[in-house]
């Protein structure tokens, strides 16, 4: 089944067959859009801490796991693969899971959020438009669906994939939507019309990261098939495809496009990263040192640095410039994702042993860890206003955790 091709070859690609919980869902309450849509001013005394009674209305204390989480998310009845926060409203999230729903809801916020149904598989992937106001949820059911990011109504499915959604992304100046699939293709649709504009073309298996480069005028795609393509997105062209040595020997997992347009880093199973000039197609550095598939890659914000995470749990943070190694942040389990400060002066991890740690990214030292999940961690993301890091991991929740200003 498609499915069961993605789970193992996009959802980390080792930490599989792993136990779903059984969660007690919350009776449904019906809430008016006005009482959902309000704002809410977060005060740090007013929210539980570690030591106070949980969402699920036991004690915590040391006998049970630690909980750092100021709010936790119980709405799903399976594993959580994708998590996203609104650009405009710093308690808005998206979550979606294996029990193929979507949740809106709001950090602080009790009662019943909005549940996105819809979907016929699992929801794996999703992401808000840069301007707030659409979502798009992508399922292992080879289907898009765009909703209206206020108030949960569907606004249209986007059909035509014949293979489970890796992955979408919004165009940064605009709704377009693009999204790779199981199916070897990418697909970019106008998403105000629900139209199908392109589809690319020439990977020959599973389209498993891609993104548009940050001035919207090249598409950057990676594929299992171990290659890298740049395209023309009016054309639908193939500008460059960038494969076999130096490049990867097996199968991308992520990449992550500069700011300036110019380079990517991509990651892989075949434990190596590698950072491409995709204006010349050449592979300009190596970075070479993990004993495990590379399952995430970023350049910093603000400095000439780039980091990589893996499955032997080690986060590397690289001077792009040398392509050498400046420091090792060591995990416990495998490193699935990282995102940087403003400054890069630090850098917040999330791993497979369902923790999130944050890093002193110039001298590698770890300055905290936030417990909460009682199993791996999926996905990760960060509020507009850079004060909370919302995780969904494989015990059915999503967790909440203040992390002050990044």
């Amino acid at each position: 089944m498609a499915s069961e091709e993605h789970r193992a070859g996009e959802q980390s690609r080792a930490s599989q067959n792993l136990e779903n919980k059984d969660n007690e869902e919350e009776d449904e309450v019906f809430i008016d859009q006005d009482d959902v849509l309000e704002e809410i001013d977060i005060d740090e005394e007013d929210l539980p801490d570690a030591d106070e009674e949980g969402d699920n209305g036991r004690e915590q204390n040391e006998e049970d796991y630690l909980d750092d989480a100021v709010h936790t998310f119980h709405g799903h009845t399976d594993a959580l693969y994708a998590v996203a926060c609104s650009p405009v409203d710093a308690t808005w999230v998206a979550t979606g899971g294996g029990d193929d729903k979507t949740f809106l809801w709001r950090i602080g916020l009790k009662g019943s959020p909005f549940e996105l149904k819809g979907h016929s598989d699992s929801v794996a992937a999703l992401a808000f438009s840069n301007d707030g106001h659409l979502l798009a949820t992508g399922g292992l059911d080879g289907v898009v669906h765009v909703w209206d990011a206020s108030n949960g109504n569907l606004m249209h499915v986007l059909d035509g994939p014949g293979g489970g959604i890796e992955w979408v992304r919004w165009h940064p100046k605009g709704h377009l939507v693009l999204a790779g699939s199981e199916d070897y293709t990418t697909w970019m649709w106008n998403a105000d019309l629900g139209k199908c504009l392109s589809v690319f073309t020439g990977h020959s298996e599973s389209v498993t990261c891609g993104d548009f480069t940050s001035d919207g005028k090249t598409i950057c795609t990676g594929s299992a098939d171990g290659s890298l393509r740049v395209w023309n997105p009016q054309t639908q062209e193939t500008k460059l495809t960038i494969k076999g040595h130096p490049y990867h020997t097996e199968g991308l997992t992520c990449l992550n496009i500069s700011a300036d347009s110019t380079l990517v880093v991509s990651g892989s199973t075949d434990k190596n990263a590698h950072v491409v000039n995709i204006k010349t197609g050449k592979v300009v550095g190596s970075l070479v040192g993990h004993s495990g598939s590379v399952e995430c890659v970023g350049f910093s914000p603000s400095l000439t640095w780039v980091s990589t995470g893996g499955m032997d749990g080690k986060l590397m943070i690289w001077e792009l410039q040398s392509f050498s190694l400046r420091c090792t942040c060591q995990h416990e389990e495998g490193v699935i994702r990282f995102l940087w400060s403003h400054s890069s002066q630090h850098i917040i991890t999330g791993c497979l042993d369902g923790n999130v740690r944050l890093w002193d990214s110039r001298s590698g030292i770890c300055e905290r860890i936030f417990h909460g999940h009682s199993d791996s961690i999926r996905d990760m993301a960060i509020t507009m206003d850079r004060q909370f890091i919302v995780t969904g991991g494989d015990d059915n929740t999503a967790k909440v955790f203040n992390i002050g200003a990044f």
